[in-house]
């Protein structure tokens, strides 16, 4: 490869980027179908979406060519891969440009148009424009102290105005861009050393359980909710809703409530009818399409994390158990897994060797060598704009120096390739990691088309602003010289403003790298009271019932061996149904990778008779069924003392009290009742001290 690339022509470094862009297609659309369903999802989808993760991908491949092509080492041995001017001018225009109308443009108004819940396009269409109206308006009004104040430096022209909307997009990016990468370069490391000791992975997942477990059952009875008001919806067949009919329908088998479950164990609400307006209108019918596709996705995604952690800790648990036997088996595995799952080369015992023994080594020697890469990088930040030279990125990617000016070879292009995508990793790992981003999560094979456009959008929106910042670590000497600076970089120095900007914001790095290894996360939380905090050391699990890993630990055990309430409750609704002469399957959400005798089907939630009033914790209690859940404090308060008290032993001292004091005879006095007061068995009715026996009374 480096003969090929030492050629003068340029011909075998075009053949080389031909076939990288070719391997970064096929990754992309794996990458795609492992989210998507191709042949399902709309063209208007899969296009944009595709477009939005391989632009980003070529920009990575682009920064390592354009620092060799204007940077390239006089030895034609180790000359990397170059292109010519024209060409890498045209190649960044097009990654860039594209790359800029899709962040801003394109995938906002895909996003909401997918998301708007009308049914002919126009509506969408404009539903859409007024959704993303209120954005541009907001960061429209923020560029206009920008636009004053390009104008009194440089005058109104078309430079300005342009040199203002890269400025703008540079720096709103950078600022995200920052906050993602400092958290990943912190969580990464940190989640491979914590998983490299099966214990600890284990107790990871039992904390997690309860929490994700609650978070599923709120999903699911949301979703009931919203069936509940399409099938009362669907019962009005005049007034307004006849002009809605068609869709009313479609809401209907979307629910697909006769077939899915019967009727009578649907959630009853009192009064359904008042749940729907009197009039039916469009935006009604809008919002209520919106909300039920949303909360469809929402239980998919929770249903599709809980199999994922049933998974996991059947695995971990096999691995757990196979120190005793040295033996590793995780069972056959299902037909829905992948062609390397269900190859088998290793023996059992081989297999016990690699995951005891060869993987944890390998996951705390990549922890550590990610760690020193993420100081390396964060090093880099603070010395960038005080102490250049001392840059450890400039250092491992400029080898050859010829005076004040250096020079890239082809070792260089790969090391620069390499730090590209770790700093892009990391800032896209804190994407997919933090839940805060209104419920939008990848989903295997069921990702939202709203969640899709979102997630395609900021790959597109971090990668520049993190390629630039990266280009930045180097000498001015070398990145003023490459065309990403005259196509970005100057517009970004156009102002001394925007020039130290660029130089000391990065500085602010340090926040999230703080935050994340000191827990000031779950510090602020605990201050500010925001939801229960799940620790996982074992001594900060005081309580049962509150989150706790044991109660995790219970709770898997009782889906993996199928004798969970949700399950259960599953099977009487099915069985009841099929008493009625309606069919109603149990609704189960297979696992991703079957674990053999050892990993069931996950349960997806129960649909109950009365979620009205009952927590998601309730269902993952061991008491009865029959127990009435519409008792008070008070009444509970009795129940329990009234239980405490019944099984409460008598005390020795007390059984001895009178063993010396003889009672008369008309009290009943005699050696067969001294003896059984003697054994704490005296009898309390009153009707004895008469002479009574048997329920009579003697006077």
């Amino acid at each position: 490869m480096i003969r090929i690339a030492s050629s003068p022509s340029p011909i075998p470094s075009e053949i080389f980027a031909l076939v990288a862009l070719l391997v970064l297609s096929l990754i992309v659309l794996l990458i795609l179908r492992r989210y998507l369903p191709l042949r399902t999802t709309p063209a208007y989808l899969l296009v944009p979406v595709f477009f939005a993760l391989w632009l980003p991908a070529t920009i990575v491949l682009l920064v390592p060519i354009d620092l060799a092509s204007n940077a390239s080492t006089d030895d034609e041995t180790t000359r990397g891969i170059w292109l010519p001017p024209r060409a890498l001018l045209v190649s960044w225009r097009i990654s860039y440009w594209l790359t800029f109308v899709l962040t801003w443009f394109i995938l906002p108004i895909l996003a909401e148009y997918s998301d708007a819940g009308y049914r002919e396009p126009k509506d969408r269409i404009l539903y859409s424009l007024r959704s993303n109206a209120q954005y541009y308006a907001l960061v429209f009004g923020s560029g206009v102290l920008g636009l004053v104040y390009f104008f009194i430096s440089y005058g109104p022209s078309f430079m300005s105005l342009k040199g203002l909307i890269f400025a703008l997009a540079y720096c709103w990016g950078l600022v995200l861009a920052i906050y993602l990468m400092g958290h990943g370069l912190v969580a990464i490391p940190r989640n491979l050393f914590r998983d490299s000791s099966a214990s600890r992975r284990l107790r990871q997942l039992q904390s997690h359980a309860p929490k994700l477990y609650e978070k599923m059952e709120d999903a699911s009875l949301s979703l009931e909710d919203l069936e509940v008001q399409v099938s009362e919806l669907s019962k009005r067949k005049t007034g307004s809703a006849r002009e809605f009919q068609d869709w009313i329908e479609e809401l209907s088998d979307i629910c697909n409530i006769p077939e899915s479950r019967p009727r009578n164990i649907l959630p009853r609400i009192d009064n359904d009818s008042r749940i729907i307006p009197t009039v039916i209108t469009e935006k009604y019918l809008a919002d209520l399409t919106r909300q039920l596709n949303r909360a469809r996705h929402t239980k998919s995604r929770y249903i599709d994390e809980w199999d994922r952690l049933l998974h996991d800790a059947a695995k971990t648990q096999a691995i757990l158990d196979s120190v005793a036997s040295k033996k590793l088996d995780f069972g056959a595995s299902s037909p829905s897994s992948s062609f390397w799952e269900k190859t088998t080369v290793l023996t059992p015992y081989t297999r016990y060797l690699l995951y005891c023994h060869v993987v944890p080594y390998l996951r705390i020697f990549l922890a550590a060598f990610l760690a020193l890469a993420s100081a390396c990088i964060i090093w880099s930040e603070l010395v960038k704009a005080a102490l250049p030279q001392l840059s450890v990125i400039r250092l491992t990617v400029v080898h050859h120096w010829t005076g004040e000016n250096g020079r890239v070879g082809f070792a260089g292009q790969v090391i620069a390739a390499l730090w590209i995508m770790y700093m892009c990793t990391a800032a896209l790992h804190s994407v997919t990691e933090v839940k805060v981003w209104r419920g939008r999560a990848l989903v295997r094979r069921n990702t939202a088309h709203e969640s899709a456009f979102w997630y395609a959008g900021q790959v597109a929106r971090l990668t520049v602003p993190l390629s630039y910042n990266f280009v930045t670590f180097l000498s001015p000497q070398i990145y003023s010289e490459t065309t990403f600076y005259d196509i970005l970089g100057q517009y970004v120095d156009l102002t001394p403003l925007g020039k130290w900007f660029d130089y000391l914001f990065p500085v602010f790095v340090l926040v999230p790298v703080c935050a994340t290894l000191f827990g000031l996360y779950g510090k602020v939380k605990r201050f500010f009271g925001f939801g229960d905090i799940v620790d996982d050391d074992e001594e900060n699990q005081t309580s049962y019932g509150t989150g706790s890993w044991r109660e995790g630990r219970d709770l898997i055990e009782r889906e993996l061996h199928g004798t969970s309430i949700s399950r259960r409750l599953d099977e009487a609704a099915s069985r009841s149904a099929n008493g009625n002469g309606r069919t109603a399957p149990i609704l189960t959400m297979p696992a991703a990778r079957n674990e053999g005798p050892r990993t069931p089907f996950a349960t997806s939630p129960s649909y109950r008779d009365n979620p009205v009033g009952r927590t998601a914790r309730s269902s993952r209690s061991d008491a009865p069924e029959s127990e009435p859940e519409e008792d008070n404090f008070f009444t509970n308060l009795s129940h329990r003392f009234k239980n405490t008290f019944d099984t409460l032993d008598t005390p020795k001292w007390i059984q001895d009290i009178g063993e010396g004091i003889k009672k008369p005879k008309w009290i009943g006095g005699n050696e067969a009742g001294e003896s059984s007061n003697r054994a704490g068995r005296s009898d309390s009715d009153i009707r004895r001290w008469f002479g009574g026996d048997g329920g009579r009374i003697r006077l």
